[in-house]
Formats: structure tokens, C-alpha cells, sequence
């Protein structure tokens, strides 16, 4: 998708007020000669921003406009060296919301419906957005954040909830509490809007059927406002992003050029009108494509495929680079495997083993039979021999926020 007029316009505004607050952005600008854009070659030209220097920013060097106007901070959910502190203006916050209710048109939501939000409070950008979203279209927001599965089934039976707004991972917990306690037909729910992890088909269709729910996968970042940058449509032909908010590209992780539209690459994205923290040419670490052509929707807005992945999810595993979706890919072929699995990669007598475990289905399953053929058909499609251990379907564990996937027990 190649950058407006309007946008460059947009882009150069933001780089005013990054060159005015003195930002690591202005300074990494005034480094390369760069104060404004005029083409999509210029804007090509202009530096990428990363979570490094998001992170050498703390705790408020991310903060772009005066600090009279910031309202509200928001702080990403990685565990992993300093947190990044996003501030936000009144407008941003709004914008947000704007966003966000969007996305639950698309998703079918209107002002008559109730919806229930388990995603967490606090720093984290999830439930408030959720929340705000919610409360701008004017449907009713019912705000339980994470946790405490047995007043999340009261209040979905009680209130009668239409819409459950919920990680991957917890959606899918609900929905086995459900089937499990026989309480389908207690159960109001239409719709889920589900985000912040990759999940599988597999995932997808086990939380459908069980709850008979239509769902639409959400998308977002804190560094980018939060969850509500793009929503999947009805026709589920990948997730639709609000342009008028942000300009996204696709590069090749390892040159950083742009890719052609429909090639698989890096998402990154430029904020067009955020005040509090604009960020330009960010890279997200999300792998994804822009879907050519328009959706049969109608609408205008621009289509990513859904997440693949991410650029650091990548495992090496006796020199063969493997990602998770891969093993997601292969589990997805046996039927008698449900979505959840839990890979353990160690290093033991001088070489490392890649342990996977999955759940079997209900019902009579030769767990030895099973592990053994995924262990060949993982074999044949990646390239290495893995241990595969079946176990009783619901042994994994469950989580109300996000699943780990992936335990590299070689650098404990």
C-alpha cells in the first residue's frame, strides 16, 4: 500500500512534534539529515523506531506533547528488560475509542448488546480499551478483567452476556468450563472478540463450536494506541486496519525493504495523528501480509492476513529454524489432537531435544500410536525426530491471560 498525500502530510506533522519535544525520534532524524517527507521514496528513507528505544526512553521519554496535556500512561505487557511507558492525550485516548468502537461494528456489536470483558485493568492497554470501545458505540460494557472463572459464568448467565471479549486462551478455558458443567443453554452468547495472541484454526473452531459463537480476531499493540487497530470482518478474509490512524508496511525482516503486497513479511507501522507518543516506522515484530484487492465486505479499509508469528518467536533446534505455527500446522492434521500443546526445548549430554507435549481428544485414542506418527510427520515436514508425549485431553495448563507455548529450558 503505497503512503497518501494526506498521510505524508500527516507523517510530517508528527515530525515536527518529535523535532519540538527533542524525542529519541527527532534526534535520530536531525542524525540523518531528514525533516520532512515529500514522496513514498522520501518516507522510505526515514529511520525505523524499535522496543530498544522505546525502552531506553523510560520512563518518559517517549512523551511528545506538553506534559499538561497527558492524561493517562499505558505500559506494555513484556517481562522482559525495562517497561515501555506510552503517555496519551485526551485526543488519543478518544481517538482510541474510536477505533475501538469500529471495531466492534465490524464485529457485529451494536448498542443492545452486552459485553463482557475479561481482559486485564491497570497498565496493560486491554480492558479499558475494551471498555472505552464499548462504551462509545453505546452497547453495555460488563468490565470483569481476568480471572475468577466462576463469577465470569454467574455474570454471563445472570446478565446474560451477548459478547465475550477475552484472550485466545481464556476463551478457550470458558468454553470448557461450559461444556463441562452442561451450561450451553444457560448461555446468551453471540459473539467473541478475541485478541492479543496468535492462535490456530484449530483453537478457533474448538471455542466456536463449543460456545456456537461467531468470532473475530482483534488486533493491536500498547506502543500503538493498544488492541482495537484491526478487527477481522464476518467473511474472516484476514483483519481490516483503520488507515485514517496509521500507515502499516510489510518488510523483509532481515533487509528491511517493503515487500510486495500479499508476500509475508514484518509489520510496521506509523502513528498519523497520535499526539502523546507518535511513533514512525515502528517495528512490531508481527509477521503478517497486506491482502490485495477489496474485501467482499465493501468496506474501504485495508486488510492484514491474520498473525503468523512473530520475527522473535523463531526456535533453533540442531540448525533447523522452526517456528511455532509450524507446529501448529502439523497438529492441526490429526483429529484425534485437540489446539493446546506445550513445547520444552533442553540441552542434554552435548545436544538439544525439542520435547512437544498435546492433549488427546475424548475418547479412545492410542496415545503411544499417535505420538509416534506425530513425532514421523514432524519429521518429515521440519526435519528433526522430536519426543511426543500424549496425554489426557485438559492435563495442560489453562491460562486467563496468555498461554505459554514454547519453555526453553537451555538458558535457565
Amino acid at each position: 500500500m503505497e503512503i497518501t498525500e494526506l498521510q505524508l502530510q500527516q507523517v510530517n506533522d508528527r515530525i515536527k512534534e518529535l523535532e519540538k519535544s527533542g524525542s529519541f525520534y527527532g534526534q535520530k532524524l536531525n542524525e540523518a539529515g531528514i525533516h520532512e517527507v515529500h514522496s513514498p521514496e522520501d518516507f522510505k528513507k526515514l529511520p525505523f523506531s524499535e522496543k530498544k528505544d522505546l525502552r531506553n526512553a523510560y520512563p518518559l521519554g517517549l512523551m511528545t506533547a506538553p506534559e499538561e496535556k497527558i492524561v493517562r500512561i499505558h505500559s506494555s505487557s513484556g517481562t522482559t528488560g525495562k517497561p515501555v511507558i506510552i503517555p496519551y492525550t485526551q485526543k488519543d485516548v478518544d481517538d482510541w475509542a474510536t477505533q475501538f468502537a469500529r471495531c466492534f461494528e465490524f464485529a457485529g456489536v451494536t448498542k443492545l448488546d452486552r459485553v463482557q470483558i475479561t481482559p486485564g485493568y491497570g497498565l496493560w492497554t486491554a480492558g479499558i480499551g475494551f471498555q472505552a470501545g464499548c462504551e462509545k458505540l453505546g452497547a453495555m460494557a460488563i468490565p470483569m478483567g481476568p480471572g475468577n472463572t466462576e463469577k465470569q459464568l454467574e455474570m454471563m448467565i445472570n446478565l446474560k452476556s451477548t459478547v465475550i471479549c477475552a484472550t485466545s486462551s481464556y476463551a478457550l478455558l470458558l468454553a470448557e468450563e461450559i461444556e463441562k458443567r452442561g451450561l450451553k443453554n444457560q448461555i446468551c452468547l453471540k459473539r467473541g472478540v478475541i485478541g492479543s495472541e496468535r492462535w490456530s484454526k484449530k483453537m478457533r473452531d474448538k471455542i466456536s463450536s463449543t460456545l456456537g459463537i461467531e468470532l473475530f480476531d482483534i488486533y493491536g499493540l500498547t506502543e500503538i494506541y493498544g488492541p482495537g487497530i484491526g478487527i477481522s470482518c464476518k467473511y474472516n478474509t484476514g483483519m481490516h486496519y483503520w488507515d485514517d490512524f496509521i500507515y502499516l508496511e510489510i518488510i523483509d525482516p532481515k533487509t528491511g525493504e517493503n515487500v510486495p503486497d500479499g508476500e509475508f513479511g514484518e509489520i510496521v507501522i506509523t502513528t498519523l495523528v497520535k499526539e502523546g507518543a507518535p511513533l514512525i516506522r515502528y517495528r512490531t515484530h508481527d509477521l503478517s501480509r497486506i491482502i490485495p484487492g477489496q474485501c467482499e465486505c465493501g468496506s474501504k479499509y485495508p486488510r492484514i492476513d491474520s498473525i503468523q508469528g512473530r520475527t522473535d518467536d523463531m526456535m533453533k533446534i540442531k540448525g533447523v529454524n522452526v517456528f511455532p505455527s509450524q507446529i501448529e500446522e502439523i497438529i492441526a492434521e490429526f483429529d484425534e489432537i485437540n489446539s493446546e500443546y506445550q513445547i520444552h526445548i533442553s540441552h542434554l549430554d552435548g545436544k538439544d531435544t525439542m520435547r512437544i507435549y498435546v492433549e488427546a481428544v475424548s475418547g479412545r485414542v492410542n496415545f503411544a500410536e499417535t505420538a509416534e506418527k506425530l513425532a514421523e510427520r514432524i519429521k518429515s515436514k521440519i526435519g528433526f525426530t522430536p519426543i511426543v508425549k500424549v496425554v489426557e485431553e485438559g492435563v495442560l495448563p489453562r491460562s486467563t491471560k496468555k498461554t505459554a507455548r514454547v519453555i526453553d529450558e537451555r538458558y535457565n
